[in-house]
């Protein structure tokens, strides 16, 4: 809208499918959404408008509540659904704090879909090999996006931990810092939108799949949870002695209780389970362990003050709101319901058929469909139009014949 509509307060309104609206364009049958398809209001966030440093002319950005009309949260938005989560951990006295590391690749325009994703050309004319994982000088090749990069997360007040070239071909990772989870959900989701818009500005193009190339490594968004006292901020994972605690192990417990239920909101797309069935260090198991990657909760190495569990089965092209909701939804559940974990797993293990997780995103949306903990956490309203939606994407993608199966199909007698 115009800066003068929005500085006079003028209400901005959505129909409420939109909020349902599957990754091809299409939507579900309006009775997932209500059949009048009346409007919610978008309500903005004083503290996420941002005007935007990469845009010429300036434009501005304001992160928005979905409401309905009457004033509540509306069931179908992943922002209120976290922020509902949030507000059951404050009815015990509690607040989580999480802090999201996300992965992606750096790729040259790619103009036709048909054919694989190439890293871009550098500064010294050179396309990278993938040789560079973890070096210092990896990335001066593309040294003048990512001095934009970090330029634009600073103006944005996007505060950075760590910035490392990952395992994969042009594939980068950063690790935001800790703190409130709606507010590292929202700058999850403005440094996604700023990764992709300037490397349009650079002749780039930032992709956030969860597995854009083949025998490479995929690209994950792990989530760090911690549990600390409104008031005291004391850490409730570990006690005065440094040992974890009941609610260390119940957090965990719920964790392992909800991650296949909760699989198609950490994995939403077919792609992300091409990450997930071809591990590299993207375990697709409820297992937990200490400081093991193998495992899909890990807790890392730390100090009793830092102790948290690390979810490491989302991936980059999960909703960070909904998948930082889910995890924290199921902690809170062990919490409540003093929920035991397995064994801790240490090095090479079988996965036991009760940790193992769906494989596919078939799989994963049968399970969320059966499940009376997602519906109870999230609402049948949220469940069913998200697997509504979902499930179109998944017919659309059956719709279409891969180009593995007319080379290696095609000729079968």
């Amino acid at each position: 809208m115009s800066a003068e509509g929005f500085l006079e307060g003028r209400r901005l309104q959505l129909a409420r499918g939109v909020l349902l609206q599957c990754i091809m364009g299409g939507y579900p049958p309006s009775r997932f959404y209500g059949s009048d398809d009346g409007d919610l209001a978008l309500v903005p966030d004083p503290q996420q408008i941002h005007r935007l440093p990469w845009s010429h002319p300036p434009r501005a950005l304001a992160i928005c509540d979905a409401d309905e009309l009457s004033g509540e949260s509306s069931p179908l938005s992943t922002r209120g659904q976290l922020k509902a989560v949030v507000a059951r951990y404050a009815a015990l006295g509690l607040a989580p704090v999480v802090a999201t590391e996300l992965e992606f690749f750096v790729f040259a325009p790619n103009a036709d879909p048909t054919q694989p994703f190439r890293p871009p050309v550098g500064l010294d004319g050179r396309r990278e090999d993938g040789q560079s994982a973890f070096s210092i000088s990896s990335n001066n090749g593309l040294r003048p996006f990512f001095n934009e990069v970090y330029e634009c997360m600073a103006t944005l007040g996007l505060p950075r931990d760590t910035f490392m070239h990952e395992m994969g071909v042009s594939q980068f990772e950063i690790n935001l810092l800790h703190g409130d989870p709606v507010l590292l959900a929202d700058q999850t989701f403005l440094f996604k939108h700023l990764l992709k818009e300037v490397a349009l500005k650079h002749g780039l193009i930032v992709v956030c799949m969860a597995k854009p190339l083949a025998h490479t490594p995929g690209s994950s968004m792990h989530i760090h949870q911690s549990v600390v006292e409104l008031g005291s901020g004391r850490n409730v994972f570990s006690d005065e002695a440094g040992e974890p605690t009941a609610a260390f192990r119940h957090f965990i417990g719920g964790q392992q209780a909800g991650m296949a239920d909760f699989t198609a909101l950490f994995a939403p797309n077919v792609n992300s389970y091409q990450r997930l069935c071809h591990p590299f260090a993207s375990p697709n198991n409820a297992c937990w362990s200490h400081d093991n990657r193998s495992a899909g909760l890990r807790i890392p190495a730390s100090s009793p003050v830092a102790r948290r569990v690390e979810n490491r089965l989302p991936g980059a092209d999960a909703n960070p709101y909904l998948a930082i909701a889910a995890s924290l939804a199921a902690g809170l559940y062990g919490i409540e319901n003093h929920l035991e974990p397995g064994a801790a797993i240490q090095g090479e293990f079988e996965v036991p058929d009760n940790l193992s997780l769906p494989c596919t995103l078939h799989a994963a949306l049968e399970r969320l469909k059966r499940s009376h903990l997602a519906k109870e956490l999230f609402g049948a309203e949220f469940i069913e139009g998200y697997i509504a939606s979902k499930t179109l994407e998944l017919t659309s993608f059956f719709d279409e014949i891969t180009p593995w199966e007319r080379r290696v199909l095609a000729a079968q007698a």
